[in-house]
């Protein structure tokens, strides 16, 4: 087992990790859902002044989060999927990773429950839950390939879990603000909570390698686990990156094919 170095939990403890070689080891469902809502607890606190709005679903689309985590999240050994943080018409509105309202429906079999308090929302990134109309253009590639390429989601879910980086959504001049252009200090703060929430989920699940889905996910990975951890990277499935836009199934069958069944002929 590859050895990575140790992750400060708190300034007087750290929590050693690991990666696993052992594929399919049930785990106890409870520790990634503890992690999952100390996280949600923590990043709900951060103070943000660059942003004019922020969204956090793992509060108000807890519901929907945690039957996903109840669903998929009980395996250790399998690969890590990181992503960046929620997009405003996915994991935003259905509290799903990369979770475009029609595949979590029609793929998933989940019915996002918005809780009954809402942050505060932009005219534009209004938070609708399953009744949004707008096409999560990243997480619909990535689910469809899924589909396409394993079947139902527990043969997916069988050799990777997906799981965000950072659980909000930041909104700045009426526009999508990605983490990394938050202010200095701002991102410093953020990055203190992100780092320690996924040290715990790579601890609960012990994958066998983590693929940092985008530069900014990968980076963090690696900044966290340690230049002797196993890090890849997959381009990020976005309409806006022009490489994906090319052949993503491709790229996602470059970076993840190690893990993945021999293709159909």
């Amino acid at each position: 087992m590859p050895s990575v170095r140790q992750v400060d939990q708190d300034p007087r403890e750290e929590l050693e990790l690991g990666f696993s070689n052992h594929m399919g080891i049930r785990m106890t469902q409870p520790s990634l859902s503890r992690a999952t809502r100390v996280l949600a607890r923590e990043s709900s606190l951060l103070d943000f002044r660059t942003p004019s709005h922020v969204y956090n679903p793992l509060i108000y689309a807890w519901d929907a989060h945690r039957e996903y985590l109840r669903r998929y999240g009980a395996l250790r050994g399998r690969v890590l999927l990181l992503g960046m943080n929620p997009g405003p018409w996915g994991m935003t509105q259905t509290g799903v990773p990369f979770g475009d309202v029609t595949m979590v429906r029609e793929w998933f079999g989940i019915e996002t429950r918005l809780g009954d308090v809402l942050p505060e929302q932009h005219p534009r990134y209004p938070i609708l839950g399953m009744a949004c109309h707008r096409n999560e253009g990243s997480g619909s590639r990535l689910w469809r390939w899924a589909e396409a390429r394993l079947g139902p989601p527990e043969e997916f879910f069988s050799r990777f879990f997906v799981w965000n980086y950072c659980p909000l959504l930041f909104i700045k001049d009426g526009r999508n603000l990605t983490p990394e252009r938050l202010d200095r200090d701002e991102r410093e703060a953020l990055m203190v909570v992100c780092d320690r929430a996924l040290a715990a989920v790579v601890r609960t699940l012990q994958p066998t390698a983590v693929v940092g889905i985008g530069h900014y996910a990968e980076g963090r990975a690696t900044a966290v686990l340690g230049t002797d951890a196993d890090v890849r990277y997959l381009h990020h499935p976005s309409p806006a990156n022009p490489t994906a836009n090319r052949d993503w199934p491709s790229l996602a069958e470059r970076a993840l094919g190690p893990w993945l069944p021999p293709l159909r002929r």
